[in-house]
């Protein structure tokens, strides 16, 4: 039998690092990762957000099938997940960190799981404090402005989560095969990261290269969500601060992995493991003037993907394949011979992987519903979803014109060609088939229809503070910034 060791990390954009082009961060372990098995190029999350994103993920189903559009969204607990089938084959799946899940069921078939999360189980549940962090892990405009040296609590249970990582592997046994999931933060904002780590990039890391677009360019639904988000004037020294401190995070993030696959490697563990590292969504980092993630443009919504596995995968090779992380439980089951989820609708890699000429439809979705629960979202519901099929992109807004790009001829998605007449016809058939099976009035409908359930559930967990499960216990003193960053 085959080990599996996943590395989960959280909001890592795929072009901060080595191994996808970026000359100055500094991603060693990363990169040896790719030399040594196999990177995908055009991977994409389902949803630029942590929980459905996530949920998504584990039960190889896009949002609408499962219900999960926010992160308030409860995954019903008899959804199969890849863990599920495959503890059902054999395994004894373990999670150690993030799994970012709402609700009383905080397993979804793991069944070990250790250091667990920062935030509540419950809707309304007890938030935690970052102290003079506070709010910057959210969509506003204090996490720009209090960004640069100093520490959060987000890397702090990072470190937990690595030491955490490095005791289960010294426990594992040749031949005695482990399947285990390792959910780190980084480099999740807040942008705030060690002062050694900022000193390695400060000066180094470029400002954006994609300016906002003017006025009568940019599309009103972005136009108002960086007015919401406090955004659109955001001074450049912010800015530069809160990008080297991504950066610096980023290496954090990749010292963590680097000391994870030393580790595998001292256990003699590497030839039987297939190692997969991917993110659940990207940060866009103040291109075009758009933080977070949030969005369909590239930098937020695809994600890294590279995959290791000796003498079964090739070495230093890359994919082009439109793929996705519904894409990932398939392949994980695929390659540990445990059995396919029943209502999975994603497609296993490993052919693709083995051999680029195999046959595969390139095409995958990600879709972004909200319903005003959660404060940062705004007041007004959104439906969105975009398709990408072969070299293009079709993003759909529901109630606005959409958006429309080539992605060979204009990677960085600044020419849109919506409104072009000689892509008229390429604008409906895209525009078919992101609706095909997706109705936006009526995922409106059931996401409003949720927010009462949502209110009474919040409303009961303040009165009754059930116990909380698998929860790191985050302090206020874990979190502060140097003198020279404010």
């Amino acid at each position: 039998m085959t080990n599996l060791l996943f590395l989960f990390s959280d909001q890592h954009a795929r072009h901060v690092t080595g191994a996808y082009g970026d000359p100055v961060v500094e991603t060693p372990a990363l990169d040896r990762l790719a030399a040594e098995g196999v990177t995908f190029d055009a991977a994409y999350t389902t949803a630029p957000l942590c929980t459905p994103a996530r949920m998504a993920m584990l039960t190889g189903q896009y949002s609408q099938r499962i219900g999960c559009w926010t992160n308030s969204d409860v995954l019903a607990s008899d959804i199969p997940t890849h863990a599920h089938s495959l503890g059902a084959a054999g395994y004894r799946p373990t999670l150690i960190g993030r799994l970012h899940s709402i609700g009383p069921d905080q397993l979804h078939g793991y069944a070990d799981r250790r250091v667990g999360d920062h935030s509540t189980n419950w809707p309304g549940g007890h938030a935690h404090s970052l102290g003079i962090l506070d709010r910057t892990n959210e969509p506003f405009r204090v996490s720009i402005e209090r960004a640069g040296p100093g520490q959060s609590s987000y890397e702090a249970k990072d470190r937990d989560v690595l030491a955490e990582t490095l005791r289960y592997l010294e426990a594992q046994r040749p031949g005695e095969p482990f399947a285990v999931t390792v959910g780190l933060m980084l480099p999740h904002q807040p942008y705030v990261c060690s002062a050694e780590d900022y000193a390695r990039y400060a000066g180094r890391v470029p400002d954006p290269r994609l300016p906002p677009p003017g006025d009568n360019a940019e599309h009103p639904y972005l136009r108002g969500w960086r007015e919401h988000t406090g955004s659109l004037d955001l001074p450049a020294d912010w800015e530069r601060r809160a990008r080297t401190a991504y950066w610096g995070l980023t290496t954090s993030m990749d010292r963590m992995i680097g000391a994870i696959l030393d580790k595998l490697e001292e256990a003699g563990l590497s030839e039987d493991t297939l190692v997969i590292y991917a993110s659940d969504h990207g940060d866009q980092l103040g291109e075009r003037g758009l933080w977070w993630k949030q969005t369909f443009y590239d930098q937020s919504v695809a994600v890294p993907l590279i995959m290791r596995w000796p003498g079964r995968l090739p070495e230093g090779e890359r994919r082009a394949q439109v793929c996705n992380l519904l894409d990932l439980a398939a392949t994980m089951l695929d390659a540990l011979a445990a059995p396919a989820l029943p209502d999975g609708q994603g497609r296993s890699l490993l052919q693709v992987a083995r051999d680029a000429g195999s046959p595969w439809v390139d095409e995958t979705f990600a879709e972004y519903c909200t319903d005003g629960v959660a404060r940062w979202t705004g007041t007004q519901a959104v439906q969105q979803r975009m398709v990408r099929s072969g070299r293009f992109k079709l993003v759909y807004y529901h109630g606005a014109r959409p958006q429309l790009f080539d992605l060979v001829a204009d990677p960085d998605e600044l020419v849109d060609l919506a409104d072009d007449p000689s892509h008229a016809t390429l604008r409906q058939a895209l525009t078919d088939r992101v609706l095909e099976g997706w109705d936006p009035d009526a995922i409106a409908l059931r996401m409003a229809r949720k927010t009462a359930a949502k209110r009474l559930l919040s409303d009961w967990a303040k009165a009754v503070k059930p116990p909380e499960q698998h929860l790191w216990q985050v302090k206020m003193e874990d979190n502060w910034l140097d003198e020279v960053s404010l």
